[in-house]
């Protein structure tokens, strides 16, 4: 997996790259940790991943001490294996809000 992040103010674009999955997980962390103190958005493009399993789910969605729970975060450039399984999420548990995650403007 490759990782590249990008900062314009204090917004940051995190550009995961392949699978995401436990093995990587620590990775995505590492990545949203090393973001400047002033970064208030961030933006994880997932244009070029081609499947996310559950454990993403936690990076989305619980935001650890590392990164911040005050960072406001989207996700754009899901294609349908991540879709699918935001969908699921939303499905078993309603108060999970995908809507704010994914029809944010994150462009």
């Amino acid at each position: 997996m490759i990782i590249t992040t990008t900062i314009d103010g204090a917004r940051a674009r995190i550009s995961p790259r392949g699978q995401l999955d436990y093995d990587t997980l620590q990775a995505l962390r590492t990545a949203a940790a090393a973001l400047p103190p002033g970064v208030t958005d961030v933006v994880w493009d997932m244009g070029e991943t081609t499947f996310m399993d559950v454990t993403t789910l936690r990076l989305l969605f619980d935001p650890t001490p590392a990164v911040g729970p005050l960072l406001r975060t989207v996700v754009s450039g899901l294609g349908p294996q991540p879709m699918r399984l935001l969908a699921l999420a939303a499905d078993l548990d309603p108060s999970l809000d995908v809507t704010r995650l994914v029809n944010a403007d994150s462009d």
